[in-house]
């Protein structure tokens, strides 16, 4: 899963970044752990292409547009791309509300599963510095109480591999520049399309650009935002299994 990702870079330089207008630039620009129900920025295309993006803002944690009322949001943050055609909570942002959501990095925590100390965070960025594509979704949904709408959106992962599968069992589904435009083209997609588009975005390599390290556990703190929570910190000997 993902849980918490760091956002170090200004509405100006997101917009160069991603080739894209502003169209909701009010976010905070620099959180180095950006939790659930955050105000994030995200990038989405009104035309078929994809070339034409704008930057918008949503809550993180998707709300279906079906729901009674948010309580779901907080559970939706991550959408795992095995079942992103079927479930309910995703199938129609898959169809039709595909995005990017960019990260300077993000946070994982190791499981007792693979070689470090479980609970170790480590902090997962690209390793040239650049900013990370994630694949994501978005939608709308209407607040019965007030009538008034509020976007939110959802992280996509899928199974982790390579150098970070010994952290964690789960990543977001990381998508190289090549790929945006297919992405997040206004496109509905039929049923063959959406098998399509899984294949496109099952990447061989999915950590070929991703670099890690060990950092403090003050990043399981959501009021600390400080870049110091991505600094780098020395494991001791038993902070490995092996």
């Amino acid at each position: 899963m993902c849980g918490r990702y760091a956002l170090n870079i200004s509405g100006e330089d997101l917009a160069i970044e991603f080739a894209a207008g502003v169209k909701d630039a009010a976010f905070t620009p620099s959180n180095w752990n950006i939790s659930p129900t955050t105000v994030i920025p995200f990038i989405s295309s009104d035309d078929a292409k994809g070339e034409e993006r704008s930057i918008n803002t949503a809550r993180w944690g998707l709300i279906p547009s079906w729901a009674k009322d948010a309580s779901r949001q907080a559970n939706a943050i991550n959408a795992r791309v095995e079942s992103i055609a079927e479930k309910p909570t995703f199938k129609s942002a898959f169809k039709s509300r595909r995005c990017l959501i960019p990260v300077t990095g993000y946070y994982e925590w190791a499981t007792e599963l693979g070689k470090y100390k479980p609970k170790q965070p480590f902090y997962i960025s690209h390793k040239d510095k650049q900013s990370l594509a994630i694949a994501g979704l978005y939608e709308t949904w209407i607040n019965p109480a007030t009538n008034s709408p509020i976007t939110t959106a959802a992280i996509i992962t899928r199974e982790a591999a390579g150098i970070v599968a010994p952290i964690h069992h789960r990543m977001p589904v990381i998508l190289p520049k090549d790929l945006w435009s297919t992405w997040i083209g206004n496109k509905s997609l039929s049923s063959d399309e959406m098998n399509d588009y899984l294949k496109l975005i099952n990447l061989n390599q999915p950590d070929e650009a991703l670099t890690f390290w060990p950092v403090s556990d003050e990043v399981n703190n959501a009021r600390n935002i400080g870049p110091q929570l991505a600094q780098e910190i020395a494991l001791p000997e038993s902070g490995t299994l092996f």
